[in-house]
């Protein structure tokens, strides 16, 4: 197989799971279709009007450009900041302001709908050309959401033994120096060579690349003969994907450093079960989950609703179970609005006991209780 072909599946891949696949030559500024100005926008303008109009009907013509315009707009020199304010505005909305009635009106214009994923617009592009500093540079697969590249997919050669996939590893990196607008947006980063694949952040190293091994849930690992397939049909199934982006996001600050932490597959998908058991813990017998949580893992449909008993997560070492902690934490509350539940906010002791750290869901009182141990007992 060559990296044609590899790229061809890929794609094929993506259209089966739902997204719009696009050729990069046909929509590029001199296409028969194109859908940017010039080679040097990373941007899907038209595709990124559109979601700003669609998903803020209250906003006027004007304030619709002054969005599209700070957005597109880098606003500093330092990518991993540049990144991390964009982040922001995809998850609380684009500061915004306009008058209504000759009074000023200070808004949020949202891009991208977490809630509803048919009100967003999904593309995967190949060969999507884009001029950097030095010269013209064509990452292979740019996974956009109305839009905006959230994803960078570099392959290699399967047949070619001195093109692994750290090879695809090193031309991000050369990537990133080069064309770094195009990364300004990027929530993830893919690596293959068809058999092998791993999924990283923007400032992760090649120890921080992991395999993804699930589709739609823990029990749901396929044994697929080429990995590249269980992280586009799984990783980039779109409600996980736009789940993923919402809530398994992390910065944190090392000295002067900012680093981005994402989930790995195993922390994604537990957060996820424990969150479903929180909520039906947290709530009367009903009612029932809502149709888009649909069946996953087992450990929820045991927990009895309203009992306020969401169970045990349990961690092996090295298995990044503190930041497993702050997602739970950070998307539960969140999930329990969702559901119409209880209104539920995370506690976690100043000095909790080792090796159980233990997470408190309230309301006016305690209402369900998750303890996640560091080791068995």
């Amino acid at each position: 197989m060559t990296e044609a072909e590899l790229e061809d599946l890929c794609l094929e891949w993506f259209r089966e799971t739902g997204w719009d696949v696009l050729h990069g030559p046909d929509i590029a500024p001199d296409g028969p279709s194109p859908k940017r100005g010039h080679y040097r926008e990373v941007f899907l303008r038209q595709e990124l009007e559109a979601a700003v109009r669609r998903l803020n009907p209250q906003l006027p013509e004007s304030a619709i450009e002054s969005v599209v315009g700070l957005v597109t707009k880098p606003q500093g020199l330092d990518l991993v900041a540049n990144n991390r304010a964009f982040h922001k505005w995809m998850l609380d909305g684009v500061p915004v302001e306009y008058k209504r009635d000759d009074k000023p009106v200070h808004d949020h214009a949202f891009l991208i709908d977490f809630e509803h994923e048919d009100r967003n617009c999904f593309q995967a592009v190949n060969q999507f050309t884009i001029q950097g500093t030095k010269r013209v540079r064509r990452p292979d697969v740019v996974c956009f959401v109305n839009g905006i590249a959230l994803a960078v997919i570099e392959l290699k050669n399967p047949a070619d033994e001195s093109a692994d996939i750290w090879a695809a590893h090193n031309q991000i990196q050369t990537y990133k120096e080069e064309i770094h607008d195009l990364f300004v947006a990027n929530e993830v980063l893919v690596v293959s060579d068809g058999t092998n694949a791993r999924v990283g952040s923007l400032t992760a190293d090649q120890e921080r690349f992991l395999p993804w091994r699930t589709l739609a849930s823990e029990s749901d690992k396929p044994k697929l003969e080429m990995q590249l397939e269980t992280v586009v049909r799984g990783y980039f199934r779109r409600d996980l994907f736009l789940d993923y982006v919402r809530f398994f996001v992390l910065f944190e600050t090392d000295g002067e450093r900012v680093v981005k932490k994402i989930a790995g597959y195993h922390q994604f998908h537990a957060v996820r079960e424990a969150v479903r058991a929180t909520v039906i813990a947290s709530r009367l017998p009903e009612p029932e989950l809502t149709a888009h949580e649909g069946k996953r893992a087992h450990y929820a449909d045991n927990v009895v609703p309203g009992s306020k008993k969401a169970g045990v997560v349990w961690h092996t070492q090295g298995s990044g179970q503190e930041h497993l902690h702050v997602l739970l934490c950070g998307q539960t509350p969140a999930r329990a609005r969702d559901e119409q539940s209880h209104a539920v906010d995370c506690h976690r002791p100043k000095r909790p006991r080792w090796p159980a750290l233990r997470y408190i869901l309230f309301v006016t009182r305690p209402v369900a209780t998750i303890t996640c141990p560091g080791r068995r007992p």
